[in-house]
């Protein structure tokens, strides 16, 4: 009598197999490293693989567990993951189901610093052209730092040894742990809304990429950029380097050294400033008077100077010419019989002579009020006539733009300008 053969379904024995693998306490919790490959992100749960030298298996990731990474997950990155191995009945696949994920290798904070930096550097937060200069006096200095730290210590002792007239004012600042980059933001901008500050000094002393964290955070990056006030960054110690460095617009290797970089050396930085201010200023009061001696030639050699009745020649033959007029009108009247009498202090004189001392007033003040409109008088007092390289008078900035040629008249000439 033959053994009776029971064939099992696919799909019994793929839930046999599923059961295996979620009672299995080696592949309930699995810990594993490899390499990530084929990774697209998707809207929401994330499909990729793990690999190393000998084999690959398939991960997944939900949403939930993907929002919480801090870092940017990319091919080819090595990575610790832990999760639970699960199949897949319809398609008889297994998986890891991952719950978290790390960097390998440098550590996540390390890949985050490197992701980051990339981001901002991208952005053009690190360029030169948006440095700003440091003064060469500071009046009022900022400092965002600890107030129990050595940092500060350093900074007034430095600063009052070299420029003590400069006012200090700390921003007292949590500088490590959680909350730490919120408040260092915080007070770079507070600094900044106060608006009387010459420079401002960020930083505190050494330690791990953990307690130098907050200065790489985004928040503070964007705050140190967006800052009005010139920022020393004085992170950690020499070796240590964070992205606050990177933006800000000069870097001090230790509290000492930005103190130093934020004030002058008071004796030898002031007596370089004098003899600078003394120098400009001579050069300015000869570049002064050479202009003056230059216009006084012109003035002397004038037209004007040598043969000053041309500026009436015009206006007296005028005078005359009108003069003539008069003459020969009154004489009309008077030949044709056409004047009349009146008594003028106690004498009878004919009506038109009254009529020609009017006549000869007006005449006068015409001739004054022409003298008034002469244009080398005007332009005598100080005014001048702005005109296009056509000659056409310019009444109006609207009338010109930046790189216009412009032509000025003055008393003594012309002179040729361009419209910045």
């Amino acid at each position: 009598m033959g053994i009776m053969t029971e064939y099992l379904t696919v799909t019994t024995l793929t839930k046999y197999l599923a059961a295996k693998f979620s009672r299995d306490p080696y592949l309930e919790r699995v810990y594993l490293t490899g390499e990530i490959s084929n990774f697209r992100q998707r809207p929401n749960h994330q499909y990729f693989a793990i690999k190393d030298e000998g084999a690959v298996i398939q991960a997944n990731m939900w949403a939930g567990q993907f929002r919480k990474l801090d870092f940017k997950l990319e091919d080819g990155m090595k990575v610790l993951v832990v999760g639970r191995v699960s199949l897949y009945a319809p398609s008889g696949s297994y998986s890891i189901n991952i719950e978290t994920m790390v960097p390998d290798g440098i550590g996540a904070l390390a890949v985050k610093f490197e992701q980051l930096k990339k981001k901002l550097s991208a952005e053009g937060l690190f360029e030169t052209r948006f440095k700003q200069a440091l003064p060469q006096f500071s009046n009022c200095i900022a400092v965002v730092t600890s107030p129990s730290g050595a940092v500060i210590r350093d900074i007034i002792t430095t600063i009052q040894r070299r420029f003590p007239m400069s006012e200090i004012v700390l921003y007292p600042t949590k500088v490590q742990g959680e909350g730490s980059a919120e408040e260092i933001a915080s007070n770079i901008r507070r600094a900044n809304e106060r608006g009387d500050f010459d420079v401002m000094i960020i930083g505190r002393g050494g330690g791990s990429i953990e307690d130098l964290w907050g200065f790489n955070e985004e928040i503070v990056v964007r705050a140190i950029f967006e800052s009005h006030i010139p920022i020393i960054s004085s992170v950690g110690h020499e070796t240590d380097v964070t992205l606050a460095d990177f933006v800000a617009d000069a870097r001090a290797a230790t509290p000492t050294a930005a103190a130093e970089l934020a004030t002058p050396n008071t004796k030898i930085d002031l007596l370089a400033w004098s003899n600078e201010q003394e120098n400009r200023m001579l050069n300015r009061l000869k570049a002064l008077i050479m202009f003056k001696r230059e216009k006084l030639e012109k003035l002397t050699h004038s037209v004007v100077f040598r043969q000053p009745e041309r500026l009436y020649d015009g206006h007296i033959q005028k005078v005359d010419l009108l003069t003539e007029r008069l003459s020969v009108l009154t004489k009309q009247k008077v030949d044709q019989g056409q004047h009349r009498f009146e008594l003028i202090s106690g004498q009878l004189v004919p009506a038109y002579s009254r009529t020609v001392e009017r006549r000869k007033f007006r005449l006068d003040r015409a001739y004054q009020n022409l003298l008034l409109l002469d244009i080398s008088k005007i332009k005598a007092r100080g005014f001048s006539i702005v005109s296009d390289k056509n000659g056409k008078i310019i009444k109006s900035v609207k009338d010109v733009n930046p790189g216009k040629a412009i032509e000025i008249s003055l008393f003594d000439g012309q002179v040729s300008a361009e419209v910045k």
